[in-house]
């Protein structure tokens, strides 16, 4: 069965239907591809057709392209890749173009893009070859090019067309940031033509195509007396706007992510010829992005694994765990959080603290959310009373019954824990499941306060709840299948992106990235620039250096797990060097941002103004300062490494969490897909060659362990090549 269908009505207008089965959103593939063509060819041909509406069955347009198609294509080589990409131009283009005759532009049948709701990727780009772009006021909808947020980049002929279109400038946000716009916006920011009411969009495509005359047809660039808006990269104003771009996207990327600099070349060397030509560049450079390791692990991780683990990959095959009624128990900002995205997405809460008045801050938590949303436009009235309506701020555990979630969120003391949980459990029903929300303190040893830990789990929320995707679970000792199966249909009712761990000292996320701030604390204490440590974190890709995560975090944060771990380990704790560092911090009164004063200075409204100059005297500088690879492999290793020794010891069991856990948990280097995706990239010999040149110099942390020495030996990836598909 084909995903587009034709028909035609008795006034002459055929109308595409794109209608892929079994699919909430429709996808574009390479045989749809085909079949669009074949379908264009027909109404082109047949006289009787005046013009074509291509549309969908579904409430949206399309959500891109089958990026399970994209991540196999790749193994079809360069040239495969090429061709089929101009495949998709050739396409694209005959449609623009409708049959016109080449020299006089007349004689094309209009053919206009009727969108319902959301169209992304490819689901712009088929619009943006058409005459008219119509979309319905859907105010849920969603209109843009996302494909860099993944590592690629338009490369259907969205660069190029949205580039002349809107020019250099125009085109950058929604280019080079992925930005999505309304219906409304879109039409504002000149990305789509009209916004119509839902009921008569197809009503008002048709009026458009039997009005329509040859001048309306033919595409600004298609113009003899065309001119890109803004300039091109010679013309005085586009000659500014192509160098700041440039040094825009270089601050941006620190040049480690391959599209976007992919990108500026197609749109800089496209603005200086003609527009088939330009197709053409497009397509080079979308196939060098192709072809390069970053953007197959990227979509591997950021798209393909991220939506499978969202549908449930790891889910207990037990029955539906949909959340009914929410209890929420302490309303600082991680309870208040918890709440809110919760009750955001529909579910009734109950928002429990000591007292009345904590009670009320944390539902004011939301109510505050809220008021900014309205502020953006992107609330309304009606939904912010809708959802404080289902949050139930009090004091009293008796309102928890009925309810078939808690999730506890109160100190990080074992005694405080173990209070709430023996008063939830005689407040709830027995088949409530109790979830602590906790970054450190193991789940089993917790469970032991709880009548039922079959029914007791880990769920860890990043801070702040309510833009933080990921979401990391963890089993207990005891926990039993329907408690994992309630944690994963909770998170996603809420949105969000889960991991399941099984229960180890710091789970998998504080696991692998404790070590990557102590691993820069280890340097600065070893008389390496402070500047140098940051630096190369961010050029290899990390959003922030150890040192300005460890003060956003808190020093005395660190501090205090650093008691805790060294009290629990004794004679094996290994980080005393790093200890020396943080609590002389911590005796100075400088505690990171929350205090303005830590590693780095502060303003006194909390800006930070640049690396703190006593660092210096206390940590002089060595003489003779490692090379820029040398810091980056020790940071980057001491993540990695505590990623495969966690998959090693079951603590992880699925790599694909791995990864997904490590770019969504603290935004490990998302160019590399992720720790496994960086081995996989880096190739397990040549890590396992790094780490010896570390082991020697910086001591048995980087240790390679037994597995990652096993895969060098026989040679094997931790992910099989993807096999090749036709493009």
């Amino acid at each position: 069965m084909s995903d587009f269908t034709l028909s035609k009505d008795a006034d002459g207008v055929a109308t595409i239907t794109w209608d892929v089965a079994a699919k909430s959103m429709n996808v574009m593939s390479t045989q749809a591809f085909f079949d669009l063509n074949g379908l264009i060819d027909a109404c082109l041909a047949d006289g009787a057709v005046k013009g074509v509406i291509i549309t969908s069955a579904k409430k949206d347009f399309a959500g891109g392209m089958d990026l399970n198609v994209i991540a196999q294509m790749r193994a079809g080589g360069s040239a495969a890749i090429f061709d089929g990409v101009m495949g998709m131009h050739k396409i694209l283009r005959k449609i623009e173009l409708a049959g016109m005759d080449p020299k006089t532009k007349k004689g094309g049948k209009p053919i206009v893009a009727a969108l319902p709701g959301t169209a992304l990727g490819i689901g712009l780009e088929l619009p943006l070859s058409c005459h008219r772009i119509i979309a319905a006021d859907n105010p849920r909808a969603k209109i843009g090019l996302p494909e860099i947020l993944v590592g690629i980049f338009p490369g259907a002929g969205g660069t190029t067309r949205l580039v002349r279109k809107l020019g250099a400038l125009g085109a950058a946000p929604f280019l080079l940031e992925g930005k999505l716009s309304s219906p409304k916006e879109a039409k504002a920011t000149g990305l789509i033509d009209e916004v119509v009411e839902p009921d008569q969009l197809l009503t008002r495509a048709k009026e458009w195509i039997l009005a329509a005359k040859d001048a309306d047809l033919v595409k600004v660039w298609d113009d003899k007396s065309y001119k890109m808006p803004g300039g091109t990269p010679y013309h005085p104003a586009g000659f500014m706007t192509f160098v700041g771009a440039n040094a825009m996207v270089l601050g941006k990327t620190m040049g480690v992510y391959p599209a976007a600099k992919a990108l500026l070349g197609a749109v800089y060397e496209g603005a200086l010829v003609p527009f088939d030509v330009a197709l053409k560049i497009e397509a080079r450079q979308f196939t060098s992005v192709l072809m390069n390791p970053s953007s197959t692990a990227m979509i591997r991780s950021l798209f393909i694994n991220k939506e499978a683990l969202e549908k449930g990959a790891n889910r207990p095959n037990v029955a539906d765990q949909t959340v009914k009624k929410l209890g929420v128990i302490g309303a600082g900002m991680m309870g208040a959080g918890i709440a809110y995205v919760s009750a955001n997405a529909g579910i009734d809460v109950v928002l429990i603290d000591s007292t009345a008045e904590a009670a009320d801050r944390g539902r004011a938590h939301s109510e505050a959310l809220l008021d900014k949303g309205i502020k953006r436009g992107k609330v309304t009235p009606e939904t912010k009373a809708a959802v404080l309506g289902r949050i139930m701020a009090t004091t009293d555990y008796a309102a928890l019954s009925g309810c078939d979630l808690v999730v506890e969120a109160v100190f990080e003391d074992p005694k405080v824990k173990a209070e709430v949980t023996a008063k939830v459990e005689a407040a709830v029903g027995p088949n409530c499941v109790f979830a602590t929300n906790t970054s450190t303190l193991p789940i089993s040893d917790l469970a032991k306060a709880s009548q039922r830990p079959d029914q007791f789990i880990g769920i860890h929320f990043f801070s702040p709840v309510d833009k933080m995707a990921l979401v990391e679970i963890i089993r207990g000792k005891q926990t039993g299948d329907r408690a994992v199966a309630k944690a994963l249909d909770f998170v996603r009712q809420i949105r969000k992106t889960p991991i399941v761990v099984n229960d180890a000292r710091f789970f998998y996320a504080n696991r692998c990235i404790i070590p990557y701030i102590n691993e820069g604390i280890r340097m600065l204490a070893e008389g390496v620039e402070p500047a140098l440590i940051e630096n190369a974190a961010k050029l290899v890709g990390m959003p922030l250096g150890p040192l300005q995560l460890v003060d956003e975090t808190s020093i005395d944060l660190g501090v205090k797990i650093a008691k805790a771990t060294k009290a629990a380990m004794g004679a094996d704790y290994p980080d005393d060097a790093v200890d020396a560092v943080l609590f002389w911090m911590a005796d100075q009164g400088r505690l990171g941002k929350k205090s303005t004063s830590g590693f780095y200075a502060y303003s006194d409204k909390g800006e930070r103004l640049g690396l703190w100059e006593g660092l210096a005297a206390r940590f002089p500088r060595a003489p003779a300062q490692p090379d820029l690879a040398t810091v980056q492999h020790r940071l980057l290793m001491a993540q990695v490494l505590e990623a495969v020794r966690a998959f090693e010891e079951g603590v992880l069991t699925d790599i694909r969490e791995g990864d997904v856990g490590a770019i969504l948990g603290w935004g490990f280097a998302p160019w590399s897909g992720g720790p496994f995706g960086w081995l996989d990239i880096l190739g397990a010999a040549r890590a396992i060659d790094i780490c010896a040149g570390l082991q020697d110099s910086f001591g048995a942390r980087f240790a390679a362990p037994a597995l990652l020495r096993d895969m060098a030996a026989k040679g094997t990836p931790f992910y099989p090549a993807p096999k090749a598909q036709a493009a």
